[in-house]
């Protein structure tokens, strides 16, 4: 266990980025296409967040992957995609923002979005694929560990090593505790990888803190097959919420009748009542198992959340899933930030389809057009943001 307390030959690092994660922290998701300007982070700060988790795998990459150079074989950071990134990092400590980096894709795991819309599995199957995660991840520290802007490493966005591994999604708690039992160990075994690339971390820092996904896209149930707490004092547990997927996702849109929030909605083979009671019932599955770890709420993060503004019942959605992260004093970020590639969780753009305009700078490669503002959509975010 990394135990990084004051010694006998001196006391605590002054700058002992936990203590960031002590009280609740609020902020937004960046999954742009370009990196974001000085103008972006001076908004988010604008509103009153205080952190931003950053993705980078959308921005025009020196190789054929941002940071890895090639997600199916790393050797070593490109240098120009680090500028980039760093570039980015110090527009951000100059708004006043903390960084989450949280990549999309990892050795053996390219993300979906950019393999042509297929799941890459490889690093689940084993192949090297894991240490090379870990040098990458080593690499990756050993050059922003005194970055200011830092608050954690989000070792990697919405892991789902079940997915081609024999475990439904939303399946049963014992039976998640099966498969696991079946995996623990193995490649699929997703606890080990993460303490294999904590590891490699510390090799080069030992007091950035880290941010850990569940499995099966990072699934606030998905925490309950894990028998025990990772082995490092600096670890937060993150999940996503867009619960029940069915009812607050792009697809519902498309429907002819989509289905309502509150209301009955598929999820986990069956058809359940979702309302204020179910989405607090579903967040309190990680409380639950921080509980029987023994550890505090403080280190508990819904790293994601959201719906689609253009649903009738999306602001309702919103206010039921951030009363219980209220409740709970949890860190929350919301999904997503003026995303420049794609509109459908952009809250300050209203309930308005957006205009030809912003898919013709998507085509273009120019910056996103279009002005945004505080919309009845947003006013949950915006609310808390400013208390």
């Amino acid at each position: 266990m990394a135990l990084l307390l004051a010694t006998a030959s001196g006391p605590l690092a002054a700058a002992d980025l936990i203590d960031f994660w002590g009280t609740p922290r609020h902020g937004g998701n960046s999954f742009n296409r370009l990196p974001p300007d000085q103008s972006y982070f001076d908004a988010l700060r604008g509103y009153g967040a205080s952190w931003v988790r950053l993705s980078y795998d959308k921005w025009k990459p020196a190789q054929r992957d941002f940071l890895l150079g090639s997600a199916d074989h790393y050797e070593q950071i490109p240098a120009a995609d680090l500028k980039q990134l760093r570039d980015a990092l110090d527009r951000a400590h100059r708004a006043g923002l903390k960084v989450v980096i949280a990549p999309l894709s990892l050795p053996g795991m390219r993300w979906s979005q950019n393999n042509q819309g297929e799941f890459d599995d490889r690093l689940w199957q084993g192949n090297g694929y894991a240490q090379q995660a870990a040098r990458f991840w080593r690499d990756l520290a050993q050059a922003l560990k005194d970055h200011p802007a830092i608050a954690a490493y989000n070792l990697v966005n919405e892991p789902a090593p079940e997915k081609f591994g024999g475990l439904a999604e939303h399946a049963p708690a014992e039976r998640m505790q099966q498969w696991y039992a079946l995996q623990r160990g193995g490649a699929r075994d997703l606890p080990a990888l993460y303490t294999q690339l904590i590891a490699a971390i510390r090799e080069v820092d030992a007091k950035t803190p880290v941010m850990v996904d569940a499995g099966w896209y990072a699934s606030a149930d998905a925490f309950g097959y894990w028998q025990a707490p990772l082995q490092d004092d600096r670890v937060l547990y993150s999940v996503h919420m867009y619960e029940p997927y069915s009812a607050t996702s792009a697809p519902n849109l498309l429907r002819k009748d989509p289905i309502h929030y509150p209301g009955p909605a598929p999820f986990g083979g069956e058809v359940q009542q979702w309302d204020a009671e179910r989405v607090r019932q579903y967040l309190n599955l990680p409380l639950a198992w921080m509980a029987r770890m023994k550890l505090p709420p403080s280190r508990l993060v819904v790293g994601e959340f959201g719906c689609m503004r253009r649903l009738p019942g999306c602001s309702e959605y919103l206010e039921d899933v951030l009363s219980v992260m209220d409740r709970h004093r949890l860190h929350w970020a919301f999904y997503s930030f003026r995303e420049d590639n794609w509109d459908g969780m952009d809250y300050e753009l209203g309930s308005a389809k957006v205009p030809w305009r912003y898919w013709q700078a998507i085509e273009q490669g120019t910056p996103d057009p279009l002005a945004r503002k505080a919309t009845a959509e947003f006013e949950p975010i915006r609310r808390r943001l400013a208390d």
